[in-house]
């Protein structure tokens, strides 16, 4: 843990203000977090790691930069990355303060609906801006570099055809470590195989996704206005974000109304859902084990048995 004198010092530096105080907050599962408050009576947000760490706070950086230009005046609030570096023996990022009011059980429906209509902003207007270096505006799907999903490498590069981006650059890794760890899922093979033929007629336009949007990593703030955060960045399907925000306990139902209002998604958008999720199963049976192998056994099965039925239908 970075000292309190070392990371004063080094916010100094870096933007020029004076820290006061920290105080710790709880919800980081990777890093550590802090509020930082200021001599001024502001306040910033901190996350800190060991140093190591920094190409992980670098890759969220520019993921939040990415979002923060895409989402402009009527996206949803991200927090936007001020400095990033080490600090002592520690890897900080330092982000702008969202004064967090409540989330998934305490914000109200015009809230989630506004959120949701904010996401679908972002994602249309994300088509004609380029949000980092070397993103490419477009038809392709990808990233200029690799990140993260959560602790795991997310593996990107560039792709023109997105049902093979999504069999090769997300499912793949995930099922081949799974595979490499000594425990590899039955039909993975005809599952990939499946996944192509499934995706090869959905021609999606290549949005910025937030990558990682779990009722988790977003909030409504003071303001009334929904936030995102802790994001998983790249170019890919719209319906990749509104997947995962049915999973892990999942937004409230106003949330997709309000998106659904502002840019309606296409048929099939609910298989599709269940497919794209099956990346963060996977991911979370890699990172954590435990009952998430169940589960992906269950959502490969499930897959495959309701295209065999569609396909008799």
């Amino acid at each position: 843990m970075v000292a309190a004198d070392n990371l004063a010092t080094w916010v100094n530096e870096r933007l020029g203000v004076e820290l006061v105080d920290r105080h710790p907050l709880a919800g980081g599962c990777i890093h550590s977090a802090w509020r930082l408050d200021l001599a001024d009576g502001s306040r910033l947000f901190a996350k800190t790691s060991e140093a190591s760490s920094l190409p992980l706070l670098e890759a969220e950086a520019e993921g939040l930069l990415a979002l923060t230009v895409a989402a402009g005046n009527e996206g949803p609030l991200v927090p936007v990355p001020l400095a990033c570096g080490v600090a002592g023996p520690s890897a900080v990022l330092v982000l702008s303060w969202l004064e967090l009011e409540g989330g998934r059980s305490t914000a109200k429906p015009p809230q989630w609906r506004g959120l949701g209509a904010a996401l679908a902003h972002l994602h249309r207007h994300s088509l004609a801006i380029s949000g980092a270096a070397g993103d490419r505006v477009g038809s392709a799907f990808g990233w200029p570099r690799d990140n993260v999903i959560g602790a795991f490498p997310q593996r990107n590069g560039w792709d023109d055809n997105w049902g093979r981006f999504f069999v090769e650059r997300r499912l793949v890794p995930q099922l081949e470590h799974l595979a490499g760890s000594g425990a590899p899922l039955g039909q993975a093979q005809l599952l990939l195989e499946r996944a192509g033929e499934w995706l090869a007629e959905h021609r999606p336009e290549a949005c910025l996704v937030h990558g990682d949007l779990w009722s988790g990593n977003a909030a409504i703030c003071a303001g009334g206005q929904g936030a995102i955060f802790d994001p998983a960045v790249y170019r890919g399907d719209r319906e990749v974000d509104l997947a995962m925000a049915r999973l892990f306990g999942g937004f409230p139902a106003p949330f997709f109304d309000g998106y659904e209002a502002e840019w309606p998604l296409p048929s099939g958008h609910r298989f599709r859902s269940d497919l794209y999720n099956l990346y963060h199963l996977l991911n979370h049976a890699n990172l954590f084990g435990g009952s998430y192998m169940g589960q992906c056994q269950a959502r490969i099965d499930h897959l495959l048995s309701r295209a065999t039925d569609q396909e008799r239908g």
